[in-house]
């Protein structure tokens, strides 16, 4: 069977399931390795050699000003990742982006964050995927080798501490902790300022 251009796409915004027998699914190998050639090239670069910027505006289809990553990097579908103004991701951060990642103005993040959109069908694993977009809302921030999973939402200036793992959604001002993360405090959202 014949598949349009960006079916795959169309199915992985759905939640899935693809199947990775099929010829639509060639599409999102292409950008796999499209994005993991990129990744090795601007982390085979010196971290003061300004060159492994150009790579990951390559990877990302858009210019980087006002955004900073930081090498070691990893993210398999470049093309599924979108950006607010002033994002900062620090090194060894590996973004499994095929469902779609979203990070809004202002967003930290810390080093060794692991960020899923993809799953495995529970009785087809090897051949079947499901997916849950990311979205990072504004001046959240996410500490240190936090792991989010698919279809999660931190609210607007959370704070996820060092080592959770984020199963369900964050909300606004929350401060969250813990596997899986629980809320362990509110913050004053008027004491909050924009970064």
């Amino acid at each position: 069977m014949d598949y349009r251009q960006g079916y795959v796409y169309e199915l992985m915004d759905n939640g899935g399931p693809t199947d990775v027998r099929e010829s639509y699914f060639k599409e999102a190998v292409d950008e796999m390795m499209r994005s993991r050639v990129l990744c090795a090239k601007a982390n085979a670069k010196l971290p003061d050699d300004p060159g492994y910027v150009k790579d990951l505006e390559e990877l990302f289809g858009r210019s980087l000003d006002g955004i900073r990553i930081l090498t070691p990097f990893i993210c398999d579908f470049g093309n599924r990742v979108k950006f607010g103004k002033g994002v900062f991701i620090n090194h060894s951060a590996i973004l499994s982006a095929s469902g779609g990642i979203e990070f809004e103005d202002g967003v930290s993040i810390a080093p060794g964050v692991r960020i899923a959109t993809i799953n495995h069908d529970f009785n087809e694993r090897h051949t079947k995927y499901t997916y849950g977009k990311v979205t990072i809302k504004r001046n959240a921030w996410i500490g240190m080798n936090v792991t989010i999973c698919p279809g999660v939402t931190v609210g607007e200036y959370a704070v996820v501490a060092a080592g959770a793992v984020l199963t369900k959604d964050v909300p606004a001002y929350a401060v969250v902790g813990g596997v899986p993360a629980k809320v362990i405090k509110m913050q004053d959202p008027t004491e909050q300022k924009e970064r």
